[in-house]
This record gives structure tokens, C-alpha cells and sequence, in this order.
């Protein structure tokens, strides 16, 4: 099965519907599936006394509040029609992640197929009984989670409405970038176990390994996110691939769905000629006469594999040999 895999441009667009295209380009050349954006009205999403992360402090500075620095980051609704519309034509799936009510219904009138569900948003009951009712795909992110919450979320999300198998959790973390031993990647396994719904991974290490790791271990989707150059302003681009990064991780993906192939062992259609050149039969260890009797002082196993099999070592040990061989002859 195909690996869904999200492109998640997030604000890495810095405010600019320009800059916003290009990383839809980029997406779309890398062989995304889909690119993910960001809804809100920053005036919705935090109070103008919230502070920011640390990480967003590192990335952005102390000046401004967490308001401050959203509303810069904030495109209007007229802008996501035009970027929706952009990757209509570009062939790529258009997202984006709502972080409030009127976002929400922004997009569910713009025609989203699937609604990502934050990690922030997972302890959210009005906006998850609001997502669940329009009964559309949903993929949950759970970065901060424990199990209980993740139930919570999914008997909301379910009560409302919407089919467990329209339902993707995505295992992530919440740091920007993610320590590599904070990833707990079998941790993917442990929720698929525990609700049995279809499982993902949010990636926001540095680097393409782990989420390349997750599809090994069986994520349906994948997550990361990119830039156009991690040294651009905003707090979200350190923890990004590149373009060259993210085409890489795309490409791994597909090699990696291709060699993990059926689960069914038996000899593959390139190495059945392999298979007479790299196994053994019995031969002749020296010469021996027709009428010896065939004993291990007489004969040894050597390849080419065209002959009686080793297998057969016990069968052949005792008989008599119904004519003369010459040392390596095969039996």
C-alpha cells in the first residue's frame, strides 16, 4: 500500500502568498501526495498575553508576543481559495490544519477532503465534536498524548459521527526539532494495537531517517515538514527539510514500499538462476569405482548446486555406485 505522504508547509511562507506557491511547487516536483498549510485568525487562536515556545523563542526572538508573531504569519481566506486553486493545477492535494471555528468552516466550504486534527487541538472536546460532525476523513495528530488522551479524542471523534476507518492517528512529538531519543517510534505500533485504527508519523526530527524508519514499521502516513532554506525568519524553519531533502525522503519512501513487497517467502524472480550456482551437491570426493560403496571417505559436497542435494547426504551414505567416477564428478 502506497504511503500517503504530507508536505507540510505549515507558515514556512512567512505571511507571503508568493512564497506559499513556491513551496506548492516544490511539494508537487518532490512527488508529495498532498500539501499541508495552517488556517487562523490569530485573534481566535491565542490571547495577546500567551508566550511563545522555546523553540519559537530561539527561532524568532523575545520581542514580540505569540499573537504578534502569528499574525504575521497569518494568510486570509481569499489567499488559501487562491493557493487551494494553485494546487488544483499543480495535481497535488491541497491542506490545511484549522485552529478555530470559523477556520473549520472556511475549509470544509472550500471542499477538504480530510481534516488534520493538531496535536494541540487533541484535548479540544467543542472543536473535535466540530470536525467529527462533518463526517469527513480525518487524520489526528497526537504529539504530548498519552494513550487515555488519544482514546478521548477517538470516542469524540467516533460519537459524532465519523467511521474509525476514516480515521489516521499519527504518533509525533512536539519539539522543534525532536531529539532523536524522544522519537519512541514503537510507540506508532503501540496505538495501532491499542484502537486498531490506521497509524502515521508526524516527523520533526532533523534529517529523513525516522520517518523512512515509520513506513518500515507500517505508517499509512507520513508528515514532515520543508522550506525553501532553513535559514529564512519564522519559527518553523530549522526543524524543515530543503527541497533536495525532502525529494530524497520522498524517493527513500517509495523504495522502501517497493522492497517491503508481499511477506510471502520464496525464492524471487532475480535469484531463481542464482540458485544452482550458489548451492552444493555431493560429489565425488576422489576418484571411486563402480561397485564402492558410498561413504563419507569418498564423498564431500561442493558446488555447483545442479546435482543430488546435501539434503540427500543420509539416502546416498550406504549405496553402491553403479559406475566409475572421477574426483568432483557429481553423483
Amino acid at each position: 500500500m502506497k504511503t500517503f505522504i504530507i508536505a507540510e508547509a505549515g507558515v514556512n511562507h512567512n505571511g507571503s502568498i508568493e512564497l506559499a506557491k513556491k513551496l506548492i511547487d516544490v511539494a508537487s516536483e518532490a512527488g508529495a501526495d498532498a500539501i499541508k498549510f495552517q488556517t487562523f485568525k490569530a485573534k481566535n487562536l491565542v490571547s495577546k498575553i500567551a508566550k511563545k515556545a522555546k523553540y519559537q523563542v530561539e527561532n524568532t526572538g523575545s520581542d514580540e508576543s505569540q499573537y504578534e508573531m502569528l499574525k504575521k504569519l497569518e494568510l486570509g481566506f481569499d489567499e488559501f481559495k487562491e493557493l487551494k486553486t494553485y494546487c488544483d493545477k499543480k495535481g497535488i492535494m491541497f491542506l490545511s490544519t484549522p485552529f478555530d471555528d470559523e477556520s473549520i468552516e472556511f475549509l470544509d466550504n472550500l471542499g477538504l477532503k480530510i481534516f488534520k486534527i493538531p496535536s494541540g487541538e487533541i484535548t479540544n472536546l467543542p472543536y473535535l465534536r466540530k470536525i467529527g460532525k462533518l463526517r469527513k476523513k480525518v487524520i489526528l495528530s497526537t504529539g504530548m498524548a498519552d494513550l487515555g488522551e488519544i482514546e478521548d479524542a477517538l470516542d469524540v471523534l467516533i460519537s459524532v459521527g465519523i467511521k474509525k476507518k476514516n480515521i489516521t492517528v499519527l504518533h509525533a512529538n512536539t519539539e522543534y526539532p525532536t531529539p532523536i531519543e524522544d522519537v519512541n517510534l514503537k510507540a506508532m505500533k503501540t496505538i495501532e494495537c491499542a484502537f486498531g485504527v490506521d497509524v502515521g508519523y508526524s516527523d520533526h526530527t532533523l534529517g529523513i531517517e525516522v520517518p523512512i524508519a515509520a513506513v518500515a514499521m507500517g505508517a499509512k502516513v507520513i508528515e514532515k515538514h520543508f522550506t525553501l532554506s532553513r535559514d529564512l525568519e519564522g519559527p518553523d524553519h530549522k526543524a524543515s527539510l530543503e527541497p533536495d531533502e525532502l525529494k530524497e525522503m520522498i524517493k527513500s519512501i517509495r523504495n522502501i514500499e517497493k522492497a517491503l513487497g508481499n511477506g510471502i517467502k520464496k525464492p524471487s524472480k532475480s535469484e531463481i538462476k542464482n540458485i544452482k550456482i550458489a548451492r552444493k551437491s555431493i560429489v565425488a570426493k576422489r576418484d571411486i569405482k563402480k561397485g564402492e560403496v558410498f561413504s563419507e571417505e569418498n564423498l564431500t559436497v561442493k558446488r555447483p548446486g545442479n546435482g543430488i542435494s546435501p539434503m540427500r547426504w543420509d539416502e546416498i551414505i550406504g549405496q553402491i555406485a553403479l559406475k566409475d567416477y572421477n574426483k568432483d564428478d557429481l553423483i
